[in-house]
């Protein structure tokens, strides 16, 4: 599937997405999302920029995170945790201490963050701090399971987010994202056990039948 908008009516220039779209990083709107762009790109993403010993692809990350609030009953937040790095499968992952030196580069994620809160239907348009806080706390329970000892002790330490790192391959991490944010947006049902166990939860004939009642 292809967009129909021209480039001269964008500003910028396109890449191509996994699912052959045109996307206009520099002028992205919110009918230029598509889920299955965000769940396989980030699922290709290592986390740290590779600095680690594994692999630990950003769409389990993300994942993770989201079950964290869905086992809470928060359902908003877990979508925001979902998605609260979906910029990166088009920005990638910028290290933290680098990003404030990218001149344009902080409103460049946020715009696409925008697009993407009202593409999806998240709460508001910035992440919500309980998010925030979960983020900061699941990146020293990585760190500790996956990386080896720091020189010196970062800045910001907070108790590590009581979870367990899968190190889940590219597919799987792709299909369990999809998996959640089906439960999430569908109501298609949640099986945490299987998500560690195959890659296809849910065919594709069901999303289909699904989608199409909910747009009913």
């Amino acid at each position: 599937m292809t967009n129909s908008l021209s480039s001269e009516a964008r500003r910028g220039g396109w890449i191509q997405t996994y699912s052959s779209r045109k996307f206009w990083p520099l002028d992205a709107r919110p009918e230029d999302f598509a889920i299955e762009d965000i769940s396989h790109a980030l699922s290709l993403i290592c986390r740290f920029s590779g600095h680690c010993h594994r692999f630990y692809s950003v769409a389990e990350h993300s994942t993770l995170m989201a079950l964290h609030f869905i086992e809470k009953g928060e359902n908003a937040y877990a979508l925001w945790a979902l998605l609260h790095d979906a910029t990166e499968a088009f920005l990638c992952d910028v290290p933290r201490p680098v990003k404030p030196s990218l001149s344009g580069y902080k409103e460049l994620e946020d715009a696409l963050m925008t697009a993407i809160a009202v593409r999806f239907g998240l709460d508001g348009r910035v992440m919500p701090k309980a998010v925030k806080a979960i983020d900061t706390a699941i990146l020293f329970a990585e760190a500790a399971q996956n990386m080896n000892p720091s020189p010196e002790p970062w800045e910001g330490v907070v108790k590590p987010l009581d979870v367990t790192l899968q190190y889940w391959a590219p597919q799987q991490a792709e299909a369990n994202f999809m998996h959640v944010f089906n439960y999430l947006t569908l109501g298609t049902p949640l099986d945490c056990d299987q998500m560690f166990k195959r890659y296809e939860l849910v065919s594709s004939t069901e999303l289909a039948a699904l989608r199409a009642a909910k747009a009913a």
